[in-house]
């Protein structure tokens, strides 16, 4: 290696003093850049994500839990509402805690939420969560999500000011999940709330909740069945189409399996903006979320942030 310019052996001539200055310059330069480079270390992964930003926690953070596991009620535009609230079994109050919303369907209940149909509480969430997640089940006015005038709206702003203030919370990770008009009323929040929930999950949803705003970004996941004679396939695709265009995805028709084949496809958006993706599951079949592969790919949803 040359650490200056080359002085020939056979010059008897002593080399000038500019020049014996820039070759012990140029040595100390390189001898400082191999030292660094040999005590230089590569931050694992883990670490690296131990330096992002903290959650955003809430007022309940450090406070003896204001609400327990259970039916609660609220009053919330002159209404006295319910849901029930199924808190981690280890709630620890330090630690503040995913949030996510299930809506019942038509008919349903909070309770159907909660309890879950073919023993899947939650649509299948809460046993994924493995006790680090915060779940509630709101009840909707005559089993239903008509969110007139925005009251429903209205009843999740209440009890997201009651959990925020009794609960510890990470308001970066709030989500909501819905099956037929449950997927509806998470509809109409990821329209009107894009800025309060991380991302939602609809499944078999409808325009039938509203959708006040609907301009901004949010992380959308969707699955409609192809065969669907409640709420048309076309019709949810074109809900999703909304989210696809307001997070910048490149728009194009999602393939869907055959009728008949019992399949089902994901379709992740392309080009979608930082933090915003798109997924559409086509399935072949009707009107239904007891789908077994359903919950695996929403938690994996959830959970990429």
């Amino acid at each position: 290696m040359k650490f200056g310019p080359h002085i020939s052996t056979s010059d008897t001539r002593a080399p000038s003093h500019s020049l014996c200055r820039r070759a012990t310059l140029l040595i100390a330069a390189t001898l400082a850049a191999l030292t660094a480079a040999a005590t230089m270390t590569t931050v694992p992964a883990s670490a690296a994500a131990s330096q992002a930003a903290p959650a955003a926690s809430t007022t309940g953070c450090g406070k003896a839990p204001g609400l327990s596991s259970g039916t609660h009620t609220i009053l919330s535009g002159g209404t006295n509402r319910s849901y029930i609230l199924t808190l981690p079994g280890n709630y620890d109050r330090n630690h503040p805690y995913r949030l996510v919303f299930a809506f019942h369907w038509l008919g349903g209940t909070a309770t159907d939420v909660a309890t879950g149909r073919s023993g899947r509480p939650y649509y299948g969430l809460q046993d994924l969560s493995k006790d680090t997640t915060i779940f509630v089940a709101p009840q909707g006015i005559s089993n239903g999500w008509a969110n007139s005038n925005g009251r429903d709206v209205a009843f999740v702003d209440a009890m997201l000011n009651q959990f925020e203030a009794g609960l510890c919370v990470d308001t970066t990770r709030i989500f909501s999940a819905g099956f037929s008009y449950g997927a509806a009323m998470t509809y109409g929040l990821a329209c009107s709330r894009a800025t309060v929930f991380r991302a939602v999950a609809a499944y078999s949803a409808g325009l039938l909740s509203g959708c006040s705003g609907g301009t901004l970004p949010i992380a959308y996941l969707a699955s409609h069945g192809i065969s669907d004679p409640t709420l048309s396939y076309s019709g949810g695709l074109a809900l999703a189409d909304r989210f696809v265009r307001n997070n910048g995805c490149t728009m194009q028709t999602p393939p869907a399996p055959a009728k008949g084949s019992g399949a089902h496809t994901v379709t992740d958006f392309k080009n979608c903006s930082a933090g915003h993706p798109v997924e559409w599951i086509a399935f072949d079949g009707r009107h239904t979320e007891l789908l077994s592969y359903l919950p695996g790919l929403t938690w994996r949803f959830f959970t990429q942030f």
